[in-house]
């Protein structure tokens, strides 16, 4: 038996230890693509149309590496893709979540937040939402679609709309308040209200009361019918949003929670069967949220990951739909009370199969 079955299998015992209730179709995390020393951070994913994925890369572990997108070809080789240009306020560029629009550009949360004085947060009022021009399959000019965020966050295009998840609506508010952004395809140069709580774009909000995890609305996604779902990172608990034909919101509910899925990060949906994939990055897991609201666990990795390259989960961040795969980007940011408690090198990809059933 190899290391990294051996490895792996040790964690699934570990995981139905804990609990065989999350349990159902849970599958083993491997490597896709260990970076070179120019990526020690990444996060957000999104999927090209030939099986690339664009890896945008914040750098936060050690900003000696300035920020940028990276590229895993087809065939899952890193490289950079693209150096992203700075805020000249702060020197500095925060990507975040991303995702390609159908005209082929990609739509990139810079989350400035971290960026304050002496590189601690809280920076507010000047994160970015981000319009990156793609010509040929290459990058062009970036545009800024709007400024004025606390926490710009996960981002999705759907129907002619961006959506943005506000992770810090109002910094001191108690329970801790969270929103979702919308703007039109097209709109550019957005000047956000000083008081996001009164902005036209603001579409619904959220409340969090974890008591240290301090991040509300995080990831976001559609389903095949054009269902909104959005994770609150600090209490692990998924929202659905429902549509009028208008685009107005009709109503907002808690649609999934589990007693083992202690927070949600970057989420997809995989268009065939309406699941959601979401990376809780607490649990150093994949949950799988099923159209009946119950919750699974697709892979786990119950231990802080010390050899990364057999591609343990590693404080996974986003958790991306890819074929008949799940790809996890690992973030390996350590905050208290994670499984994950110190970061180490390389920084990596983890894929797992998905169940045929």
């Amino acid at each position: 038996m190899s290391r990294g079955t051996s490895l792996g299998h040790m964690a699934l015992v570990a995981v139905a230890l804990a609990g065989l209730a999350g349990l159902g179709g849970c599958g083993e995390a491997r490597l896709l693509a260990a970076f070179p020393y120019w990526c020690n951070t990444p996060d957000g994913m999104a999927l090209m149309p030939d099986g690339s994925i664009i890896v945008s890369v914040p750098n936060y572990n050690d900003d000696s590496q300035p920020a940028v997108l990276a590229k895993i070809s087809p065939d899952n080789k890193p490289s950079v893709f693209y150096t992203l240009p700075v805020l000249d306020e702060t020197g500095k560029v925060g990507p975040m979540g991303i995702c390609r629009a159908p005209s082929g550009d990609l739509y990139l949360a810079d989350m400035q937040y971290f960026n304050g004085p002496g590189g601690k947060p809280p920076l507010l009022g000047k994160s970015r939402l981000l319009r990156i021009e793609m010509i040929d399959g290459e990058p062009g000019r970036t545009v800024v679609v709007a400024s004025g965020f606390n926490v710009a966050n996960g981002v999705t295009v759907h129907d002619g709309y961006v959506y943005v998840t506000e992770s810090v609506l109002a910094q001191e508010s108690e329970p801790l308040l969270s929103g979702l952004m919308r703007f039109k395809l097209g709109e550019e140069g957005v000047a956000l209200l000083p008081d996001l709580e009164q902005d036209p774009h603001l579409i619904a909000t959220f409340k969090t009361y974890h008591p240290t995890l301090r991040f509300g609305a995080d990831g976001i996604a559609f389903d095949s019918k054009g269902n909104g779902f959005v994770g609150n990172f600090g209490d692990g608990v998924v929202y659905k949003i429902k549509f009028d034909e208008d685009g107005n919101v009709r109503y907002k509910k808690v649609f999934a929670r589990a007693a083992f899925m202690k927070s949600c990060d970057g989420m997809s949906c995989d268009l065939r069967t309406d699941r959601l994939y979401v990376a809780d990055s607490v649990q150093n897991a994949i949950q799988v949220i099923h159209p009946d609201t119950s919750v699974t666990t697709l892979a786990q990795t119950p231990k802080d990951v010390k050899h990364k390259r057999w591609g343990g989960l590693d404080q996974p961040c986003e958790a991306l739909v890819r074929g008949n795969t799940v790809v996890s980007s690992n973030m390996d940011w350590p905050f208290p009370g994670m499984i994950n408690k110190k970061h180490q090198m390389p920084a990596t990809l983890s894929v797992i199969k998905l169940p045929k059933k």
